[in-house]
């Protein structure tokens, strides 16, 4: 098999057991419990494709996954990742989402990248013992 390469997906490390059914971010691709993930939707209204959040997961059609959190969505919209999740033929109009969703000082996969010690509330960054 000359001239082909193999291509290699990096492995997201995981818990044993997640409790629930399991599904990816389309966005950091981390796997996490449904619950804690929104469910996204691709709806036509006049021509344009909008994604819509699907709180009670009810709404027709394929979902997407995704963390409530502004990074996922703009690493989803950079990767096109809506457009294959939802199997799109153009991608879809994010700003109602990325409207809805508010920073938040927390995201599951910043624990494997961050390694610095942010001191507590109570303790004095200048302190010392």
């Amino acid at each position: 098999m000359a001239g082909r390469r193999r291509q290699t997906r990096a492995v997201v490390s995981v818990p044993a057991r997640l409790p629930g059914p399991v599904r990816t971010c389309v966005g950091c691709r981390v796997r996490a419990a449904k619950a804690t993930l929104l469910r996204v939707v691709a709806v036509e209204d006049q021509g344009i494709l909008r994604l819509v959040l699907d709180p009670e997961r009810r709404l027709p059609g394929r979902g997407a996954h995704l963390h409530p959190h502004p990074a996922c969505v703009e690493l989803a919209e950079r990767r096109r990742a809506f457009v294959r999740a939802l199997r799109l033929g153009r991608p879809p109009d994010a700003t109602a989402l990325r409207d809805h969703l508010q920073p938040l000082p927390h995201h599951p996969s910043d624990e494997s990248r961050s390694t610095s010690h942010e001191p507590a509330l109570d303790e004095h960054p200048m302190s010392r013992p």
